[in-house]
């Protein structure tokens, strides 16, 4: 039984790309007609695309599940296609504000697609932060080598290969892959579109482009998310390739090979530096950014409680509880009572 459904959820995955073009596509038309004053067309159009959105999210499951081995991604995917679902439903139900997260929708999709889906931004992003990561490693007191690999076969079907040895799950010849040794075994390391931090950079970028407030305010917005989030993974990628590299967090192997069905001892280190620790370090950090962007722009409150009353179904005062500026009723703003 258990096989048929992670079957059946790997046969999704072949779906996820060109159902993520109809979903941008679904948000656009979306956004263009509530621009225009169509907003019941809108609506109608935001319910469809809010339900592409979930299954979106559906054909990720096993992919951030059971290939990258990820818990918080793979949790994250799973709860996304009912909240997406709900989403649907309050807009349809009358609930307008969310009109405003739809757009933002639509500015993340124009960022981060291009990227995803053209070759050369894909590769000039990827070999950038791989060559900016390298430059860092070099400070901490590691010296890997940084290898585009070569074109092999192995079983008749083709592999990316350096010095002999299949760099796995390598599918470009990138100039993005660290080789690390220790004793005789070589350890590689790859940054990849997900190692860039475009995603969370597209999020804010949406966030922030979608309300409707001064381009000031926007652009210092834009200076406190965009700008340290690309720092900040940058050093994320430090302490995962040295920490895997080096095997600097083999701790408790036994447990850890069970628990994530881990057949070589060595990938132990990552999963406890990068699928545990960084991504738990990251959570912690978007926390931090959203709460200095809504200190600059406090209009993104507005789609942060439409989120939580999507997660809880209880309506939330955070210009209050945040002690921020509120967005008056004028499209104006207003500090909190007691200040």
């Amino acid at each position: 039984m258990l096989d048929s459904v992670l079957a059946g959820l790997e046969w999704t995955t072949q779906f996820s790309d060109p159902l993520a073009w109809l979903v941008l596509g679904a948000f656009l038309v979306t956004a263009l007609l509530d621009w225009r004053g169509y907003r019941e067309r809108a609506r109608t159009a935001g319910v469809v695309a809010w339900a592409l959105f979930g299954a979106f999210w559906f054909t990720l499951v096993y992919h951030f599940a059971f290939v990258q081995k990820s818990i918080i991604e793979g949790v994250g995917s799973l709860v996304a296609v009912p909240a997406a679902l709900y989403v649907g439903y309050l807009l349809w139900n009358g609930r307008d504000s969310l009109f405003v997260l739809s757009r933002a929708i639509v500015v993340m999709g124009a960022i981060f697609f291009p990227f995803e889906a053209v070759p050369f931004l894909r590769q000039f992003l990827v070999e950038m932060v791989a060559a900016q990561t390298d430059a860092l490693i070099s400070l901490v007191g590691s010296n890997p080598e940084l290898v585009r690999g070569q074109e092999a076969l192995v079983n008749g079907e083709p592999v990316v290969a350096y010095d002999g040895l299949v760099i796995g799950e390598k599918e470009r010849l990138y100039h993005n892959t660290f080789v690390f040794t220790q004793g005789d075994h070589t350890i590689f390391y790859s940054i990849i579109i997900a190692c860039t931090g475009i995603g969370a950079m597209a999020i804010f970028g949406g966030l922030i482009a979608a309300v409707d407030a001064p381009f000031r305010r926007k652009l210092r917005a834009f200076a406190v998310s965009v700008p340290v989030i690309y720092a900040l993974n940058l050093g994320r990628n430090v302490m995962i390739a040295v920490g895997f590299g080096e095997q600097r967090f083999h701790f408790f192997p036994e447990l850890v090979m069970s628990v994530f069905s881990l057949e070589d001892p060595y990938r132990v280190s990552y999963i406890l530096v990068d699928r545990i620790l960084a991504q738990s370090l990251s959570v912690v950090a978007l926390v931090g950014i959203t709460y200095l962007v809504v200190r600059e722009l406090p209009e993104i409150l507005l789609i942060i409680e439409d989120l939580l009353f999507v997660v809880t179904g209880s309506e939330y005062d955070l210009g209050s509880a945040l002690d921020v500026p509120t967005v008056a009723a004028d499209g104006g703003t207003e500090t909190p009572s007691g200040d």
